[in-house]
């Protein structure tokens, strides 16, 4: 498949942030690379929309809801302990609306449009198995960054483990999100979603191995 230039120079910059970040983190500085990670999420979200295609106001609407389900749901967990359990954000994520970081609320729609993108490319013809698959990869990546946030001072549950009620509301709030992208975001981009995907999976994954 041939890509344009941009597209090409987008998922350079995306595993380059990535990976350099994963090895910043591992053995240069860990809390000067935890702190750039507003940068990196302002950076993915950018890109990511920059590789968008057709814009249309009815996306623009999906992604403003999406956002707004995301900060709300995660409000709910830090004033209250509803949804997720009882946690509370650290200091690296940047500033904060109600104890919610703003960047999570964009983290929502950055793991709602990959997730979705690459389900909807496996199950073309079937939009449940598609919302369902989304839904599974966003809980996988919840799974590989659940055990490094409080590491890395992104947010810490009561405890110092997330619960199962975490998990549980994670899937209903995707299972949310991932309904509203599925049947009103058209034309989902995939190549630079697949690839995001992967470098955050990865470095993840790298940091609960190696760190």
């Amino acid at each position: 498949m041939n890509l344009d230039f941009n597209k090409k120079v987008s998922i350079l910059i995306i595993w380059l942030f990535h990976l350099s970040g994963l090895m910043g983190l591992l053995y240069i500085d860990k809390n000067l690379f935890a702190s750039l990670t507003p940068l990196n999420l302002f950076i993915s979200t950018t890109l990511l929309f920059v590789n968008q295609t057709n814009a249309s106001r009815v996306k623009f609407l999906v992604v403003f809801i999406i956002f707004f389900i995301g900060m709300i749901a995660e409000i709910l967990g830090v004033q209250y302990g509803l949804i997720f359990g009882n946690y509370e954000y650290g200091n690296n994520l940047g500033l904060k609306i109600l104890g919610v970081p703003l960047l999570i609320g964009f983290n929502w729609v950055i793991l709602t449009v990959i997730c979705g993108s690459i389900s909807e490319k496996i199950f073309k013809k079937n939009r449940l198995f598609s919302i369902l698959f989304g839904v599974f990869l966003m809980l996988v990546i919840d799974l590989t960054l659940e055990p490094i946030a409080p590491i890395l001072d992104y947010w810490e549950f009561s405890g110092s483990k997330a619960p199962l009620q975490n998990y549980i509301g994670w899937g209903i709030t995707s299972l949310i999100t991932q309904s509203l992208y599925q049947y009103y975001y058209s034309n989902k981009e995939f190549i630079f979603s697949f690839n995001l995907f992967s470098a955050q999976f990865i470095f993840f994954l790298g940091f609960n191995f190696l760190a």
